[in-house]
């Protein structure tokens, strides 16, 4: 008889995370556009995404603190099951490839990737009458907000009117990139995510944290308040893995003794976006940081919409 241990170790390095996912009913299905050679985004339904890394070894829920290895993530998806149970399931699957392999991938036959600080340092800084001031414009954003971005450069213009949205590490290198255009909606592979973040202002007087999903909310909320200079607008660019958290918790330490400290959760008006900021908000609890929901009015919508919505009443009234 074989022994029970060493089954679930030939199992755990056995069995892909990425294979349960696809063989699963009903499958789920990879979003290539936003994923990588180390990250693997599988979507199912509304709402359900599962990251694979570590080479199919190991995975995150970014909508809830879950993740671990193959045995966690079936029991993620079938909770009602139980370690025995588990272990009849994954057999079968012991040695069968993902239909969607890194090696398979268009970006892996085109040689190692260029770094993505290098491709950043390669793009034009965001100027007015630009392309990708013009897409940025018709998203409703005011010429304050995009100037105040172009001087802080955390936005530079990509191809196809596309703007690039930058997240930095501690010492300011730009670690990922977030884009976004009339057309597309991803980010450049290779890329470790950590927060969009931009600010108005002396450093000094930051005492508040405004934080959205997407960077164009960010920059929307910002222009709503016409750039408080006591906050940092900053966005998680969607899901929130192990490095974005990090980032998150070094921002709310660094303002932890400020006197008017405070977290203000600007996700989206959806069930989504209201699990998104009770995590927020569980982390400053934390650290020890007050916080508070920023919900956008409209259900079902984020800040931009909200904008969008208030440039084009501006217009009316002036009609």
């Amino acid at each position: 008889m074989k022994d029970p241990q060493r089954e679930v170790e030939e199992l755990r390095a056995g069995v892909n995370c990425a294979t349960v996912l696809e063989k699963a009913t009903p499958p789920w299905l990879l979003d290539c556009k936003q994923s990588s050679k180390r990250c693997l985004k599988y979507r199912r339904r509304a709402g359900e995404i599962v990251i694979v890394t570590h080479g199919g070894a190991g995975w995150w829920d970014p909508n809830s603190d879950a993740k671990g290895d193959v045995f966690r993530l079936v029991q993620h998806l079938e909770p009602g099951l139980n370690f025995g149970e588990v272990r009849k399931m994954l057999r079968p699957l012991a040695g069968v490839r993902p239909d969607f392999t890194p090696a398979e991938r268009a970006g892996d036959r085109r040689g190692p990737p260029i770094p993505v600080a290098q491709r950043w340092a390669r793009r034009p800084r965001l100027r007015r009458c630009s392309d990708a001031w013009r897409y940025l414009e018709s998203r409703g954003l005011p010429d304050s907000v995009l100037t105040a971005a172009a001087q802080c450069d955390v936005v530079r213009e990509g191809p196809g009117s596309s703007a690039w949205f930058a997240h930095r590490d501690p010492a300011g290198l730009v670690i990922h990139v977030d884009v976004r255009g009339p057309t597309y909606k991803g980010s450049l592979t290779g890329g470790c995510k950590s927060l969009f973040c931009f600010s108005h202002g002396s450093e000094a007087r930051h005492g508040r944290l405004v934080l959205a999903e997407a960077a164009i909310d960010t920059l929307s909320r910002a222009a709503i308040e016409r750039l408080r200079e006591d906050t940092i607008y900053a966005a998680t660019g969607g899901g929130m893995g192990p490095s974005t958290i990090a980032a998150l918790e070094a921002r709310l330490l660094a303002m932890k003794d400020s006197q008017h400290a405070l977290l203000e959760s600007a996700a989206d008006a959806n069930p989504a976006g209201d699990r998104y900021a009770a995590r927020h908000q569980g982390i400053a609890e934390q650290i020890g940081v007050p916080s508070k929901r920023l919900r956008p009015p409209i259900e079902g919508g984020d800040w931009n919409d909200v904008l969008q919505a208030s440039v084009r009443g501006d217009r009316r009234h002036e009609a």
